[in-house]
């Protein structure tokens, strides 16, 4: 579903003005008490601003969470396709005019926090208001820290992943097991290898680098020049020379994840990939997938990381928008979202501070039936580094391997 917010901003300052109504500051929307902020919230409408490129989200979303909202609060919840740089334009563009922004709510990590904070376009630290905050597993540091930013309660998580290859095991009796081992497989199987030119292929990118240096543990803290030249210069030379073997001979490259999907589907490839560590469970259930596909983390290891809601500084809608991460937030939420023939995302509260009737119903979920279960790969779990190091990759993968 896509919608139009271009006049919301307007129909917002009109209506403000007609009543009377002075919009609050920030300031004044974090101040109130969760009692004001059930209040104000209930019966507005929220403008969500999302990736929209999963089926199985947004049915999530548009047939599960919209109409509980409906129900429990009176929230017309209107969901709309962006992220990223795009994302991060519109919010700063809304800031620089000072203007009533389109949206309330953002689906967010990584690099695009760190460039909201920047522009200074989040609310601010609204996460401990929140009711449902008491259960969520912050002293998990692949939740509470976002690319090696602390969330400082600037965002509040929302799920967690774990990046994996996933094959076609009727296609590919032995996957390689090690990065390590990558190269010689993809020589002795041409066209069946390639990288998406998006976040998911970066995400494969900055887990191919870590493997190559061997230390994890160098790409911790701040963003290193050094370390950044010599391994993704180790890891240009790698891919440039596997190149010739990839899908198309490395002529091509896919631009998002669906078209690499879909040739996995069809069998032009023998792989793709996921930041999800269950979505090849959802694939396969509806059949996108063949029921021969299998995921796995290859040695050493993946990079493991949560992604995030955040309230936008000049939305119309604040408290509306804080109801709605709270019931994202709630143990029934997170249970249907972490159930794989829903969506699969695992989640991120602390089951231990839960009722034990509610942990029942976590432990009692429907197992992956061809994702590897999460403790089996929660040792290979590596953290995200520093944002720019997506960033430069981004950019270095376009002009080391895309265009030689």
């Amino acid at each position: 579903m896509k919608i139009s917010f271009l006049y919301l901003p307007a129909l917002a300052l009109l209506a403000a003005c007609n009543s009377g109504e002075q919009a609050k500051t920030p300031a004044q929307t974090l101040a109130q008490t969760w009692p004001q902020v059930e209040a104000a919230g209930k019966g507005q409408p929220v403008s969500m601003l999302m990736w929209m490129g999963d089926p199985l989200i947004n049915k999530y979303m548009s047939t599960y969470v919209k109409p509980e909202l409906q129900r429990r609060y009176g929230i017309d919840l209107q969901l709309a396709a962006s992220q990223g740089a795009q994302l991060v334009q519109t919010l700063a563009a809304e800031q620089q005019a000072n203007q009533p922004s389109e949206a309330d709510l953002v689906w967010i990590n990584g690099e695009t926090f760190y460039q909201l904070r920047q522009v200074n376009a989040l609310l601010g630290p609204f996460v401990d208001k929140l009711p449902n905050a008491r259960l969520l597993d912050l002293e998990n540091p692949f939740i509470n820290t976002d690319f090696q930013q602390p969330i400082a309660g600037m965002e509040a998580p929302w799920g967690n992943v774990q990046f994996n290859f996933i094959y076609d095991s009727a296609r590919v009796a032995a996957p390689p097991k090690s990065f390590g081992e990558l190269p010689a497989f993809v020589k002795a199987h041409p066209g069946q290898f390639t990288i998406p030119n998006e976040f998911t292929g970066m995400t494969l990118l900055k887990s191919w680098m870590i493997a190559l240096s061997g230390d994890p543990k160098l790409f911790q803290g701040k963003f290193d020049e050094a370390v950044y030249k010599k391994w993704s210069g180790e890891l240009w030379k790698t891919i440039n020379q596997s190149k010739p073997y990839f899908w198309k001979q490395g002529k091509t490259f896919p631009e998002q994840l669906a078209p690499l999907h879909q040739l996995f589907a069809n069998g032009e490839v023998a792989f793709t990939f996921s930041n999800n560590d269950a979505e090849v469970d959802n694939k396969i259930n509806q059949k996108v997938f063949p029921a021969t596909a299998r995921a796995y983390v290859p040695l050493p290891g993946t990079i493991q990381n949560s992604h995030y809601l955040g309230v936008v500084r000049g939305a119309q809608h604040p408290e509306a928008a804080l109801l709605v991460i709270n019931f994202l937030l709630s143990p029934e939420a997170q249970l249907k979202k972490m159930d794989p023939d829903v969506w699969g995302d695992h989640t991120v509260l602390n089951l231990a501070a839960l009722t034990p009737a509610q942990r029942q119903q976590f432990q009692q979920l429907p197992s992956r039936r061809y994702a590897p279960k999460r403790e089996n790969i929660q040792g290979l779990a590596l953290m995200e580094p520093d944002p720019e190091y997506m960033t430069r990759l981004f950019k270095d993968f376009r002009t080391q391997v895309l265009e030689k």
